[in-house]
């Protein structure tokens, strides 16, 4: 299997920034081939009061570099006692991608979060990092884009922004058998930070929009 079938296997995350906030979301399927391994894996991750990952490709992999920003962020904040700049998080993640790029992590991360703005970058595992209103990964990610593409707009509310989440993970789960399970949905806003989405008002605003679970 070659890097791109890896790095193609088994997820569908998402991040979008709406008016004051990013949101991300993923699905919880965790698939080895055509294989489900597990039906509630965590794909994701906040890495500090201001910021989160998701993550695709090679669990292990994607595990190491969450725990390894995590550290990163919250030893900066303590040292400084400013949040670390986004950029500046998406430049060492990067930076720790390439340097490794011989013997590569087989894995492809969204990292958003709010400083002075809401910020998304997606960053492959050669390290190349991209800064955009909107990004998702894995073997889902062509069915979230179809739904970004046709109703994604940059003011949207938070409320507005969760529901166009869940329908473009739903419309994954749909079609691409890697994807499935229940969906996690993180907000970070420029005054709260990071929260997680209940799972109960989840369910709720499937129900609400008629979406398949």
């Amino acid at each position: 299997m070659n890097q791109n079938q890896v790095l193609q296997t088994g997820t569908t995350t998402v991040g979008i920034i709406v008016k004051d906030a990013v949101i991300m979301a993923t699905e919880r399927r965790v698939t080895m081939d055509h294989f489900i391994m597990h039906k509630d894996g965590k794909k994701l991750h906040q890495i500090d009061t201001h910021a989160a990952m998701t993550i695709a490709g090679l669990v292990g992999d994607a595990q190491v570099l969450v725990r390894y920003m995590s550290a990163e962020l919250q030893l900066y904040r303590l040292q400084r006692k400013v949040n670390m700049p986004l950029e500046a998080a998406s430049t060492l993640l990067s930076n720790i991608l390439n340097q490794s790029k011989y013997y590569p992590y087989m894995v492809q991360l969204l990292v958003g979060g709010c400083d002075t703005a809401p910020h998304i970058y997606s960053v492959d595992a050669a390290g190349g990092s991209v800064e955009d209103i909107y990004a998702s990964t894995g073997s889902g990610s062509p069915f979230v884009y179809g739904v970004l593409e046709t109703q994604y707009t940059k003011d949207m509310k938070i409320d507005e922004g969760i529901d166009l989440v869940i329908k473009a993970i739903s419309a994954a789960k749909q079609r691409d058998s890697a994807s499935g399970g229940m969906i996690d949905v993180g907000v970070i806003d420029m005054k709260s930070g990071f929260r997680q989405v209940p799972t109960e008002e989840v369910m709720d605003r499937i129900k609400k929009l008629k979406l398949q679970v």
